[in-house]
């Protein structure tokens, strides 16, 4: 990375900086005001941020995966609720299994090997 992009990015931490310490500054004044300071603090981080070339990079990053997820067929609301209720029969499936497992190897173990019956 170029000591531009260093100098770059370190303005922009020294502004998230002075955003939190305004948040600390400001511990008189209205809550409204204490977040704004780090909102502002934030933005102006984030602009400093894009002047670097890490910065225009995360930005044709983040173009790139918007246009990606606008092509994701996303599923319908019969098709989710049908999904979703094969999975809650699958555990419900699951969880019979296990317990009927847990109660047959208990059977054998404890009542036909080691003959701990229990009264």
């Amino acid at each position: 990375m170029a000591a531009k992009d260093i100098a770059i990015l370190a303005v922009a931490a020294l502004l998230v900086a002075a955003g939190i310490a305004g948040y600390y500054v400001l511990d008189d004044g209205a809550l409204v005001l204490r977040v704004l300071a780090v909102v502002a603090g934030l933005a102006a981080a984030a602009g400093v941020a894009m002047a670097s070339t890490p910065g225009r990079q995360f930005a044709v990053f983040s173009q790139e995966a918007i246009v990606e997820v606008k092509k994701v067929v996303w599923p319908s609301r019969k098709e989710t609720v049908q999904t979703t209720a094969a999975v809650f029969a699958f555990v419900v499936a699951m969880a019979l299994f296990l317990w009927i497992s847990d109660k047959t190897l208990e059977w054998v173990l404890y009542d036909l090997i080691l003959g701990w019956k229990k009264t």
